[in-house]
Parts: C-alpha cells; structure tokens; sequence
C-alpha cells in the first residue's frame, strides 16, 4: 500500500509546491512524487496531471519527444490555477531507462517507437495508471479536471471512484525530431492530438 514516506516545500520557476514522496516501503529510492502547488484546494475539483518519468526529455531536453515540455508546461497550469502533478517512475512508459535507450537505437535503424519496444520483447506501452489513482484516494481527492492527451488517463480515472469533470489537453507544438513520434502516439495509441 502507498503511503507519504516524506514532504517538503519546494521552490521552482513556476511557484512553491509542495513535494509528497509516495511508496510502499521508505527505503524506496525513487518514491513516485507528488507536486501539490500552493493555491490547491484537494477538497474541490483539482486539476490533476497523470506524468511519467522521462529522464531523457525531462532533464536532457531531447526533441525525441515532448514530455520535458509537457511537465513544465502543467508546472506552469498548477501554478496558475492550483493543482496536483502526479509524477510515476514509469520510465520510457515502464521499460526503464536501459530499454529506453535500446529501443532508440532501433529507431535509429528505421523502426517505429512502438516497433522497436515489441521487437525486443517489450509492450508497446507498460504503464499502469491505477498507481495515480490510489495516489488520489490517500489525498482525498474526489474530483477531478485531468490535463492529459491520453485515453487510457482518461479511462483509469472513469474506472475508479473519481469523478471527472472535464480533460483538459496539454498539446505541445511538434518539431522535426518527433513528429513522427507524435503521429505513432495519434494513431497507435488513440491520442487525442488536434495538431498533428
């Protein structure tokens, strides 16, 4: 069972959050993280974003896809008009970082992001989303506006005891790198991307 291992108040471009480290066991080194900005009211609707670790797009800024500036732009949401960034290690949609990268350097041969995942043995997409949700329950949080492009968010928090109010798109601009990825995303996996 999940639990608030530690909290902090963390300063950032974007405002002061405060910083809820989740896990079942507290030597956990890599906590799922909880960023809960200042103007959030957990007992009304709460905008919530559903965001998957990506060390690569999110510390390293690579234009092979466009989680960093997905992030920074709910950062941005939650600071304006409270809310909560679910951050799950879910690296490289739960292949981890070592796949991640051997999956790249297939696409580097010519193969689809999600060719490359099922050609070494992997799911197109191992993320589990019923982490966030009981993330969720422990914050007593009973409704919610989701800030997401992607389907199975949507459906995770239908399936649950949480009401949602409304999905609010979090689209980012596509570059020469990844609009190929982008489309894969659109087609494949059903994401709901007008501007692609």
């Amino acid at each position: 069972m999940l639990k608030i291992q530690a909290q902090s108040k963390i300063p950032t471009d974007y405002g002061i959050f405060t910083v809820y480290a989740f896990s079942e066991n507290e030597e956990d080194w890599t906590p799922h993280l909880v960023w809960v900005a200042e103007n959030t009211d957990v007992t009304t609707t709460v905008n919530v974003r559903f965001h998957s670790e990506c060390i690569t797009g999110e510390v390293f800024h690579s234009k092979k896809c466009e989680c960093g500036q997905q992030l920074d732009a709910a950062m941005k949401y939650m600071s304006e008009n409270g809310g909560v960034i679910i951050y799950l290690r879910q690296e490289g949609r739960n292949i981890g970082i070592i796949n991640k990268l051997r999956a790249y350097e297939l696409q580097e041969k010519g193969w689809d992001t999600v060719e490359a995942n099922l050609k070494l043995g992997l799911p197109a997409d191992a993320r589990n989303f019923d982490i966030a949700v009981e993330i969720l329950d422990v914050l007593k949080i009973k409704e919610v506006n989701l800030l997401t492009n992607n389907p199975d968010k949507v459906r995770s928090i239908e399936n649950s005891g949480i009401i949602l109010n409304s999905r609010i798109p979090l689209e980012i601009e596509s570059n020469e790198m990844n609009e190929s990825y982008l489309v894969k995303k659109k087609n494949y996996f059903g994401h709901l991307l007008e501007k692609i």
